[in-house]
């Protein structure tokens, strides 16, 4: 971090909703060996959103969800 400036990875997704609210996409492996994808407002290990998925919003709450396509 320089001069409050947060670096971000070039290859993140990040996803601004209708409230104006930044997202950035990032993924963990859960347990059994799934790949669970979600948004979080921190930008750092952020990753690229993968071919086979695309991004929804939840209209009520304003969040983004990762569903494939």
């Amino acid at each position: 971090m320089l001069l409050g400036i947060q670096e971000v990875n070039e290859m993140a997704y990040q996803h601004t909703n209708s409230r104006g609210q930044a997202y950035w996409l990032h993924k963990r492996v859960g347990k059994g060996g799934a790949t669970l994808f979600f948004f979080s407002k921190d930008s750092s290990e952020s990753i690229d959103l993968p071919e086979a998925f695309n991004v929804v919003e939840n209209p009520r709450t304003g969040l983004p969800l990762v569903k494939k396509k």
